[in-house]
């Protein structure tokens, strides 16, 4: 999950009810937004966001073909995850709002689709971080194992992480 730079970035604790849901593709635009919302919050600049657009781009058709997930509170999307099923599960994407992070929502997600992937007879679950997101996964139990290429940086190398279940 991206954490964002520097001391003082923790929102408000939770107050309300925070539900999980399955996400449903007609979210697909407001998932985008959320996941561009988020990557950008950790400093990068608008021709790095710009390079970034496409791959984060969440489409009805992925929505409907992967396990997302959100969490929700009062109506409110508050961060969604994206796993493709499989013996060794590939999560795509783990977003928040930024003003959101380190009020146990990426944590709640994270459990939630964990139990889905080990019900779904997956042994282990892998991943390309962001490298500002590698502390929340380290957190989560993931650990790092190589490197991957960018999606959109050519030449840009990002953390690749496992974790068996």
């Amino acid at each position: 999950m991206d954490q964002g730079k520097g001391p003082g970035r923790q929102g408000p604790q939770l107050t309300g009810a925070v539900t999980v849901r399955r996400a449903r593709p007609e979210e697909a635009a407001l998932l985008t937004a959320l996941s561009l919302r988020s990557k950008a919050s950790n400093g990068y600049d608008e021709a790095f966001m710009a390079r970034c657009v496409a791959e984060l781009t969440v489409t009805p058709e992925r929505v409907a073909a992967n396990e997302t997930w959100v969490a929700e509170e009062a109506g409110r999307v508050l961060a969604f995850i994206e796993m493709e099923p499989g013996p060794e599960a590939e999560i795509h994407s783990v977003f928040a709002e930024p003003d959101c992070r380190r009020r146990g929502v990426g944590r709640l997600l994270w459990a939630h689709m964990e139990e889905r992937a080990r019900a779904a007879g997956a042994r282990a679950l892998l991943l390309d971080a962001d490298p500002f997101a590698v502390p929340f996964y380290e957190s989560m139990g993931m650990r790092i194992v190589g490197q991957s290429p960018s999606g959109s940086i050519p030449g840009r190398m990002l953390p690749r992480m496992r974790k068996d279940l």
